[in-house]
């Protein structure tokens, strides 16, 4: 039976930096390689809210990105 190992995993937080001429929102978005495996998703928010206090914009968005491998 067939297996997915993930063997990495990625943080990207999105941030509003702004509106445009239309009065939309700008969206930037910020990644961090090599998130531990083993990282919950509590632990990954926690760190996410860490990272966006130190920033004067509004994080909107938390997402991990896994890569896995499929074995045998």
């Amino acid at each position: 039976m067939a297996q997915a190992v993930i063997t990495s995993s990625r943080l990207a937080l999105t941030f509003e930096t702004g509106f445009n001429e239309k009065g939309e929102p700008i969206y930037k978005t910020k990644s961090y390689n090599n998130i531990k495996i083993e990282a919950t998703a509590d632990q990954l928010f926690q760190g996410a809210n860490a990272l966006g206090s130190l920033t004067s914009n509004t994080l909107v968005n938390v997402e991990r990105n896994d890569n896995s491998e499929i074995i045998l």
